[in-house]
């Protein structure tokens, strides 16, 4: 397949909310060469990390929107303007393409429209940017509402939130403690000619200078390190865990975390991994395995505790609870696209829900470790605050990191340039019952 006509239909089938990168990009790419695979993932990431303000353009060039079925036209359209704006692709050849895709996409009668857009983008470009220039949207390349929220809530770090997500992230390892030291790691890593630094928040991650292949990576298949974002490594670090203990890892899938916790309790106690999707267990179980780790895992909806636990409490509790992943927009720029403002307090009832429900199987004296990838208080604090204000036997525990900025009953991080992505954190400890 032409990987702009790939590219194509992978945009359009998100810009039609018809699924997401994460799931469209793996179903594309073993359609294209595998020498355009590559180009294939930064036509899209590109394309959509810069979406609202590609499509401030496309408002301004065409006299009508396309119909729902010609969006494949309209994303063609979208990474030609990226790769006109981002890239150092020649123009003429950016267009070339573009009209060639049109052909591919057997909409012959197009080519003449894209060719004429993006020839009178090339010839008005200053004056469109003129036109734009007190436009938010365009300016930030992102919606109006979720701009609005972080204006709100995190006014003086709003340009850094936005500079942040409009960058790709760093490419960042946690070294399984239970193989080698951080500091025994970064050596082979220089020994490896792989420029990396130790990451100042997380006591086991390093933060790589450039992406490498995970199979380039000095003891990757024996399990002596793994990807995972700084922000998220902190999860297993904030447990306080003991060997021996019984830990419950809900919402667990890919793993990561999972396996950072079995890593801290050296692989002795009871980690229960649980995931609504059967199908992303299947991760959880090829991670588990290549670092040599194991872990009882069960597929189920965490919050009807009825159809999966066992009546044995839990001395610790990770809830990594399904949110508006605001946070991790840099890695996954769709959410610009996909997610709408109704969507958040969807998701804030049901963390407040999964919170209700797990919060029996804790054991008194337990910690409930709540997390979530998003930047907005309205899923972090305020469900928090709802959740204590519920019942008599919870204490708020203080999150004793340094990165981010601590809250009313947690702490923030926010995406940092090069740094770790947007994480929030609360600690729980269960307390006696009145």
């Amino acid at each position: 397949m032409n990987v702009r006509v790939a590219a194509a239909k992978i945009i359009a089938s998100v810009l039609n909310d018809e699924g997401s990168l994460s799931t469209l990009l793996p179903q594309y790419t073993p359609k294209v060469e595998e020498r355009d695979r590559g180009l294939l993932q930064q036509l899209c990431y590109g394309t959509l990390r810069y979406y609202p303000r590609i499509a401030a353009y496309l408002n301004l060039l065409l006299t009508k929107p396309f119909k729902a079925k010609d969006r494949d036209l309209e994303a063609v359209l979208a990474c030609s303007l990226y790769q006109l704006l981002e890239t150092r692709v020649p123009s003429h050849a950016a267009v070339n393409e573009a009209v060639a895709a049109c052909k591919a996409l057997k909409k012959l009668w197009a080519k003449g429209l894209v060719n004429a857009v993006l020839r009178r983008f090339l010839r008005e470009r200053a004056e469109l940017d003129v036109a734009l220039k007190d436009n938010p949207t365009f300016n930030t390349a992102h919606p109006d509402w979720l701009r609005s929220i972080w204006q709100e809530a995190w006014p003086q770090q709003l340009d850094n939130i936005v500079l942040a997500n409009n960058t790709q992230p760093p490419m960042t390892l946690r070294v399984n403690h239970r193989h080698l030291s951080r500091e025994a790691y970064l050596e082979r890593l220089n020994v490896a000619g792989i420029d990396a630094t130790a990451a100042p928040c997380s006591s086991d991650g390093i933060t790589l200078k450039s992406p490498q292949d995970v199979l380039a990576l000095p003891g990757f298949t024996e399990g002596d390190v793994s990807v995972q974002d700084e922000a998220a490594q902190l999860s297993a670090q904030l447990l306080s865990l003991e060997p021996g203990q019984r830990v419950l890892d809900a919402c667990c899938a890919p793993g990561g975390k999972t396996c950072h916790i079995l890593e801290l309790l050296d692989n002795t106690g009871e980690v229960v991994a649980l995931d609504i999707a059967e199908n992303r267990l299947e991760r959880v179980e090829e991670n588990l395995e290549r670092l040599g780790l194991q872990a009882e895992l069960i597929a189920a909806d965490a919050a009807d505790t009825n159809t999966w636990w066992d009546n044995k409490p839990f001395d610790r509790i990770l809830l990594d609870a399904p949110c508006s992943a605001t946070g991790v927009i840099r890695r996954h720029p769709d959410v610009k696209l996909l997610r709408k403002p109704a969507d958040v307090a969807k998701l804030a009832k049901l963390q407040l829900t999964l919170l209700k429900a797990l919060w029996p199987l804790l054991e008194e004296g337990g910690i409930l470790l709540y997390a979530t990838c998003s930047t907005l208080p309205q899923e972090n604090d305020q469900v928090i605050l709802e959740f204590i204000r519920s019942i008599n036997n919870a204490s708020v525990e203080k999150v004793a990191i340094t990165a981010g900025i601590e809250t009313p009953v947690g702490r923030q991080l926010l995406p940092q340039v090069n740094g770790h992505d947007g994480f929030y954190y609360a600690l729980l400890r269960k307390t006696a019952t009145d």
